[in-house]
């Protein structure tokens, strides 16, 4: 027990539960907090210009760490503009950790009327976050914030969230300090374990299906490990990316929302699914069949059978799953013939997609995989580029090096970049579009004033181009999705960050070499009049309305 003030001991809490990086605004509610955090020797605050920008950003930093992700906001409106935030760290399991102001103690409750009063805020947070606290007395915030902490960690990460009111951040009080408790992992049931140990060994044509779930728990050695060891091909979903390398023989990387994918899932005769919802995009809609022999681990039991009936329900942490698989496997005898036709499958995916997009985005593709490390996090916004190639064939050789905004927002990638690159040290690859980058713009002033290496290829075609192709192909006809040309050189060099306009193909490579020669921030804006044109499949869901309405006429 030390005197402190609350605002101290939210700093030296920080600081035992192994937080070294805060991504937030400063405000009148949370000053003392601010103070205390900014003065700690082993503690970074990131000055973000919107406190959504704040909780993407320390979401990435998350995904790629495997560390908290803390945040810092003011009470009522700051807290709200981190929600959409927070909403994206929920949905892709991050561990977010948000700390908020309050008014003053005195005052709550009270319906007065003061500055940023929000009574309900407590109320809002917990449709978002796992555990919400609201701290009554100075002396409880250490043991409120790691009790948040330890279970925004436990099972399936969520965010949490604890608000600490004003006077209590100023006040002085003897405080204990408390760190977060050794979160312990689910380990597998042992008689279902053997269960699906029997089905691998039997299987002939097993097929393995890594989630986001193996990289939240860092279980991609462990992944990679067994499928040597069966011989089985690999798919993944987009957030398990990275799971195996996509430059590994086994991998066939994410293409399961292409019609070929049925095939292979059609053949085989054992799937085993680790760390996955089965979300829609990745599902063909739910459409994709799977076999009877279905293996579904996951940490979180409610999504068990949610979308597939599973023969072989394991509720487990990713991790310890494929560890106890590893140790019980037997000797297994894939059929040759069926990895080969799933290479093949691949290959031809490949070159289909290559044809989809064009000579020169194939070349920009090769020239990123050429001369990115692979290290470096590619970060991917809601953008024509991402759908075609970004998420399929710019492949992805390191667990958490993936990012993209899974609840598919237009807009996080920039802020969603800033914390990959401060998570990883290294640069980070943003595919961003012109209209995307306008919803975060703001950012790249805190990008220049960090010098966070962001390298962010800006794809402007002066609108919402995957909207501008649903409604050209489902209604016909456009609204709102044409936007006015920005030069978005001057205006990333107006921010203090380095720019240039790519205006042919020729010109990218030496452009992405300069930047990547850089320690801090680069805007590559490419001019899509000068590429190739690229086209765009229709989301199966948008399709299958097209095809609905056409078979009404």
């Amino acid at each position: 027990m030390a005197m402190m003030t609350g605002g101290q001991a939210v700093a030296e809490t920080l600081a035992l539960l192994g937080v070294s990086k805060v991504f937030g605004i400063v405000s009148v509610h949370n000053l003392p907090i601010y103070d205390a955090i900014s003065l700690h020797p082993d503690i970074q605050v990131i000055n973000v210009r919107h406190e959504q920008a704040a909780a993407h950003a320390a979401d990435a930093y998350s995904r790629v760490t495997g560390e908290l992700g803390v945040i810092l906001t003011s009470t009522g409106p700051g807290a709200l503009n981190a929600v959409a935030g927070i909403y994206e760290a929920a949905f892709v399991s991050s561990k977010l950790l948000m700390v908020t102001g309050q008014i003053e103690s005195r005052f709550r409750g009270k319906g007065k009327g003061f500055l940023h009063e929000y009574e309900k805020q407590p109320e809002l947070l917990s449709n978002l976050c796992r555990t919400v606290s609201s701290v009554r007395y100075a002396e409880d915030i250490s043991r409120d914030m790691a009790a948040v902490a330890d279970d925004i960690q436990r099972g399936r990460p969520q965010p949490g969230a604890i608000e600490i009111p004003i006077d209590l951040q100023y006040q002085s009080a003897d405080i204990d300090l408390f760190a977060s408790r050794t979160i312990s992992r689910l380990v597998p049931d042992k008689a279902l374990l053997n269960q699906a140990l029997a089905l691998l060994e039997n299987a002939q044509r097993p097929l393995i299906w890594a989630g986001g779930g193996v990289n939240i728990s860092g279980a991609s050695g462990e992944l990679t490990d067994l499928a040597e060891r069966m011989g089985a091909p690999v798919v993944t979903t987009i957030e398990g990316r990275g799971a195996i390398s996509e430059a590994h023989d086994l991998s066939l990387g994410f293409r399961t929302d292409r019609r070929s994918a049925a095939e292979i899932f059609e053949e085989a005769d054992v799937v085993l699914a680790i760390g996955t919802r089965f979300q829609n995009y990745a599902t063909r809609v739910w459409t994709l069949q799977m076999p009877e022999n279905l293996i579904h681990i996951d940490v979180d039991p409610g999504v068990i059978g949610r979308n597939y009936p599973a023969a072989v329900p394991i509720v487990a942490d990713a991790k310890m799953a494929l560890q106890e698989l590893l140790q019980g496997l037997g000797k297994t005898a894939v059929d040759e013939q069926f990895l080969e036709r799933c290479r093949k499958i691949k290959e031809a995916d490949e070159e289909a997609i290559k044809e989809e997009i064009g000579p020169d985005h194939s070349e920009i593709v090769s020239v990123i995989r050429r001369l990115l490390p692979e290290e470096c996090p590619v970060v991917r916004d809601s953008t024509v580029p991402n759908y075609t190639w970004g998420n399929r064939l710019l492949k992805i050789l390191r667990s958490r090096t993936s990012i993209r905004p899974a609840a598919v927002a237009i807009g996080p990638g920039l802020p969603l970049a800033m914390g990959a690159a401060i998570g990883s040290m290294s640069h980070a690859l943003l595919v961003q579009g012109d209209g995307g980058l306008q919803l975060s713009i703001g950012e790249l002033s805190a990008c220049a004033e960090h010098q966070i290496p962001v390298i962010a290829l800006v794809f402007n075609d002066s609108g919402y181009n995957v909207l501008r192709i649903i409604q050209e192909n489902v209604l016909g006809h456009k609204h709102g999705t044409e936007l006015s040309k920005i030069n978005f050189v001057t205006v990333a060099q107006g921010m203090g960050v380095e720019a240039e306009r790519v205006e042919g193909i020729e010109q990218f490579e030496p452009a992405l070499a300069r930047a990547l020669a850089r320690s801090g921030p680069s805007v590559i804006e490419i001019d899509m009049d000068f590429l190739s044109p690229i086209e765009l499949p229709l989301p199966a869901h948008q399709r299958a309305r097209r095809e609905t309405d056409t078979s009404e006429d």
